[in-house]
């Protein structure tokens, strides 16, 4: 218990500063040309985390403990490597507007809105999670997991879904 308290101020922290250090970056604008086209990359990449998630799920269903580890540190990993080259993007290009009308316009804004929101509303929840079971405090990280999972995947599908409704107006 005293464990997963001396990381509160951490979870807090880091809950509060990705966030802000994401939407400050997106007013830096760096005048380089990358190599490589991003959003693709970085949809794959929360495709593939949508994917480690659910091996995840069948890994502790399983009770496969030590995969489910494995496997829930890769998730992280990579939704840090999504994140990370998600923030490139904007900091290399334009925002592409999404060029599609009448109700997919809806469509396409709802899910992108809940897309947002959800990603930053997730951050606390991986982080309890992951430090409720790095403590050793199963019940909570049970408890929390049913919570967390759920949303976390939910931002990892949505985006794909984004990508592919935006990737027309690139």
């Amino acid at each position: 218990m005293e464990e997963s308290k001396k990381y509160n101020r951490l979870i807090i922290i880091l809950s509060i500063a990705i966030p802000l250090v994401v939407a400050a970056l997106f007013g830096v604008k760096l005048d380089i040309e990358l190599p490589v086209f991003l959003p693709p990359i970085y949809a794959g990449t929360n495709a593939v985390t949508s994917v480690v998630l659910v091996m995840a799920l069948w890994a502790i269903k399983v009770r496969n403990i030590d995969l489910h580890k494995k496997l829930m540190t890769l998730a992280i990993a990579f939704s840090v490597f999504f994140l990370v080259l998600y923030v490139l993007y904007h900091m290399t290009s334009d925002s592409t507007s999404y060029g599609g009308q009448g109700i997919s316009k809806y469509v396409y804004f709802i899910i992108l809105i809940s897309h947002i929101l959800l990603s930053i509303a997730v951050i606390p929840f991986v982080l309890i999670t992951y430090v409720k079971a790095l403590a050793k405090d199963f019940e909570k990280h049970k408890k929390i997991a049913r919570i967390t999972f759920p949303l976390w995947l939910y931002v990892t599908i949505s985006g794909v879904v984004v990508y592919f409704m935006i990737s027309p107006y690139y």
